[in-house]
C-alpha cells in the first residue's frame, strides 16, 4: 500500500464522500420503510408496491452504503489523502475520533441490518437500530466542524471536499 500524502483530495474521493453521504441521508430519511415491510410480509405477506420498493431500496442503499465505504477505505489507503490543516491538538483529535467513529458506523449499521433481515439476528436489529441517533449526531457534528472551519477560521478543510483543485 502506497504511503503518498497527495496535496488535495482527488475526485473519487469527493465523489465516494458526496454519494456515501447522499445514500446515508436517504437512509435516515426514509429508514423506517424497512419496518413497514416487515410488518407487511410478517401480516398477510402481500406488501403494497410502494412499501415493498421502499423496503428494498432501504435494504440496497445499505449495502451500497457498505461497497462504498469499504471502497473508499481502499482508495485511502492506497493513494492516501491530504495533510490535515493545522489546527489545536484538541481539533485534530477531534476530528480524527469522530472521522473513525463515522466509518465504523458506516460498516457496522448495514452489516447489523443485513445480519437482522437476513439471518433473523433480533440482537442486530436492535444494534442497527440504536446506531441512527449516533449516526445524526456525529453527521450534526461532522457538518458543524465544517461550517466552523469554513466560516470561523476561514480555512480550506471544507473547500478540500468539494473541489481537487489545490
Amino acid at each position: 500500500m502506497s504511503k503518498t500524502q497527495p496535496a488535495a483530495y482527488s475526485p473519487v474521493h469527493i465523489l465516494l464522500h458526496w454519494a456515501i453521504a447522499a445514500l446515508i441521508f436517504f437512509q435516515l430519511v426514509f429508514g423506517e420503510s424497512i419496518k413497514d415491510l416487515g410488518r407487511a410480509l410478517r401480516g398477510d405477506g402481500t406488501p403494497d408496491a410502494m412499501t415493498a420498493f421502499m423496503g428494498n431500496a432501504h435494504i440496497w442503499v445499505g449495502i451500497a452504503v457498505l461497497v462504498l465505504t469499504v471502497l473508499r477505505l481502499i482508495v485511502r489507503a492506497r493513494f492516501g489523502v491530504p495533510a490535515p490543516i493545522p489546527a489545536s491538538r484538541v481539533q485534530e483529535l477531534a476530528a480524527r475520533g469522530g472521522h473513525g467513529l463515522l466509518y465504523l458506523l458506516m460498516i457496522f449499521v448495514p452489516i447489523t441490518g443485513l445480519l437482522a433481515w437476513y439471518g433473523g439476528i433480533r440482537e442486530a436489529g436492535e444494534l442497527h437500530e440504536l446506531a441512527k441517533p449516533l449516526f445524526i449526531i456525529l453527521i450534526a457534528l461532522h457538518v458543524a466542524g465544517a461550517l466552523y472551519h469554513h466560516f470561523a477560521l476561514k480555512d480550506r478543510t471544507m473547500k478540500r471536499m468539494i473541489t481537487s483543485r489545490t
